[in-house]
């Protein structure tokens, strides 16, 4: 599987996550874009995938704007000579619980990542249906977008708009070959430090240990390399075929995520008035309730904080 001859555009790629999947392409063959808002951290990322033999710039920048959207396809362009691959990786936090969280909390969050990411596939896509390049778009999900997390309003709401808007990308960009799929990573992260539960796995990557098979194997949670594969791999000509998709990967596992589909249907004449909900909708709807949140098994006595 090779990537030579393509161009890619990575946001948020100046370290963690982003680094990993921009030097994956790397190692592929691909010509890498790197984008962070610090040029010292650009910079030795730029650093780490020329040393190796690879080719790479920087575009320094926070995504959210039109103008960064047009800097990262240019820098592709003018560096590179064109532009295939964009992965939108970027991303921010501010947690904190509903009743708490300020306007300039939300808003930031959904700036960075959900604008970011369409800001920036708005105007590669336009340059990919211009120039008739069967381009690849891969958006960075996450579980907290498929299911909730207790404090994370904002991040929740970017990420599962994120994968609406993949859906709505793949109809639009099926007729141009262009394909657009969402990764949904369970990896260690800045994130996943600040959770007790994964601490050991944590402890463990940024060792450069071996993470425990628990994690790996139940949990389904690994590091960065676990996840790059699979940007590359959706990143390929062999992925033409997949598009639409939200496809999560941690540790030894792999999953394909469903879309919504209602848990149960039922029709009544007349309608669903206040009465007819509450003599027969509350027990169909109490029967077919769905949990929120993520589960994960018990954490065995000698993995815990």
């Amino acid at each position: 599987m090779s990537l030579a001859g393509k161009v890619a555009v990575v946001t948020g790629s100046g370290r963690g996550l982003g680094l990993a999947y921009a030097q994956e392409l790397a190692r592929r063959g691909a010509s890498v874009v790197i984008n962070d808002v610090d040029a010292g951290t650009a910079d030795e990322a730029v650093a780490s995938i020329t040393g190796a033999g690879g080719r790479a710039v920087a575009v320094v920048a926070p995504v959210g704007s039109t103008q960064t959207a047009k800097a990262l396809v240019d820098g592709a362009v003018e560096a590179f000579g064109r532009l295939d691959i964009v992965v939108t990786n970027a991303g921010i936090l501010r947690d904190t619980v509903l009743w708490k969280m300020s306007d300039d909390d939300f808003d930031a969050v959904i700036d960075v990542h959900l604008r970011g990411t369409f800001t920036v596939v708005r105007e590669a896509v336009q340059y990919m249906r211009k120039n008739e390049i069967a381009g690849r778009i891969i958006a960075i999900g996450s579980p907290t977008g498929q299911r909730g997390n207790f404090g994370q309003t904002n991040y929740a709401a970017a990420k599962a708009g994120i994968v609406g808007m993949i859906r709505t990308w793949a109809l639009e960009l099926k007729r141009a070959g262009i394909t657009a799929n969402a990764v949904i990573p369970v990896a260690a992260t800045a994130m996943t430090a600040t959770v007790p539960y994964f601490a050991a796995a944590v402890e463990a990557d940024a060792n450069g240990q071996p993470m425990p098979d628990f994690f790996r194997k139940q949990v389904g949670f690994g590091g960065a390399d676990d996840v790059a594969g699979l940007i590359a791999y959706l990143a390929s000509d062999a992925a033409s075929g997949i598009t639409g998709q939200a496809i999560g990967v941690g540790g030894d596992r792999l999953q394909v995520w469903s879309h919504p589909e209602a848990a149960t249907t039922e029709y009544r004449d007349g309608g669903w008035n206040y009465d007819a909900l509450q003599e027969q909708g509350a027990d169909l709807i109490a029967a077919n309730a769905q949990d929120v949140g993520e589960k994960f098994p018990a954490l065995p006595e000698e993995l815990q904080p």
